[in-house]
């Protein structure tokens, strides 16, 4: 049955007035605070590691897993089967120039870093990154280098996963995963000879006055990496041409003097280069015994 048009209007205005009553009650009640926001430690925490060898920039991005009391290697990573070398995503390697991994040449860019441990031997490998979790995806056929390593194995055992960098020289390195009672030693080599030669020689033959501290730089760069000895005796020459010249320069002289064959000239460098150096740092000076053995191997 149909309601009279002045009744329905009534009930109508009631229903909205009863909702807007509602609303009003619904929006002047506080909503519930939300749960507070709980961080939990990482089980195998994130590590950034860098290093600079020589001219080359090295970065290692890892997660760092522990022992805790668990059998590592032949246990939870058993050999023979392709390891992260970490946790969590596959352990990434950056080189910011051209590397020679265990002989292997790599150009520069950034890796990431596997390895099959084996109880006599490991095989350590790198791929392309491609930002893998772990390495379940992990294809053979992408592999840029596979290269055989002979684990130490260590006295005391290492708790946390520990990848580090040791042996460090102008153009080597090396660069060490370990863990458990193991340490993996990988070698890294870089050509500083080649990209640090042009410079030198472009600087030397530029125009313009150069401070005594680059003379004394190539002369030592030239004199460690059996370059041109001339060059390098030329050049520390003009680094101590002054009134008062450092003491370490000097000895630096007496040494490429006395590899030139030139043992008078280089016994008077070195005791020029003693005189001077207990002047600046006293009797107790290191330079001191350095000439004196200098000297004695010079008779």
């Amino acid at each position: 049955m149909k309601l009279p048009l002045a009744r329905s209007l009534v009930l109508l205005a009631l229903a909205c007035t009863s909702s807007a009553k509602l609303s009003a009650q619904t929006a002047a009640t506080p909503a519930a605070p939300a749960a507070p926001k709980v961080t939990f430690p990482a089980p195998s925490p994130a590590a950034t590691l860098k290093q600079r060898v020589g001219l080359t920039d090295i970065e290692v991005a890892y997660s760092r897993p522990s022992m805790k009391g668990r059998a590592i290697f032949g246990g939870i990573e058993a050999y023979g089967r392709v390891w992260r070398t970490g946790a969590n995503n596959a352990t990434r390697l950056t080189f910011s120039t051209p590397v020679k991994f265990q002989g292997v040449a790599l150009e520069t860019g950034t890796y990431e870093l596997f390895s099959i441990p084996g109880k006599d031997t490991w095989t350590i490998i790198v791929q392309k990154a491609a930002k893998q979790w772990g390495a379940y995806a992990y294809d053979q056929k992408n592999d840029i280098a596979r290269v055989t390593v002979k684990p130490i194995a260590l006295a005391e055992a290492i708790e946390t996963l520990t990848i580090d960098f040791g042996d460090l020289r102008d153009e080597s390195a090396t660069l060490n995963i370990s863990w458990e009672k193991t340490r993996v030693p990988v070698k890294l080599e870089f050509d500083l000879t080649a990209t640090l030669v042009p410079q030198i020689e472009a600087a030397a033959a530029a125009e313009g006055k150069k401070s005594n501290q680059f003379y004394y730089g190539a002369a030592g760069f030239y004199y460690e990496h059996h370059l041109d000895l001339k060059k390098a005796l030329a050049w520390i020459t003009a680094a101590t041409s002054g009134e008062k010249p450092a003491f370490y320069m000097v000895h630096l002289k007496a040494k490429i003097l006395a590899r030139l064959g030139d043992k008078s000239a280089a016994i008077a460098a070195a005791n020029q280069s003693k005189t001077l150096a207990v002047t600046a740092e006293g009797a107790q000076s290191p330079f001191v015994k350095q000439n004196d053995d200098l000297i004695a191997s010079l008779k």
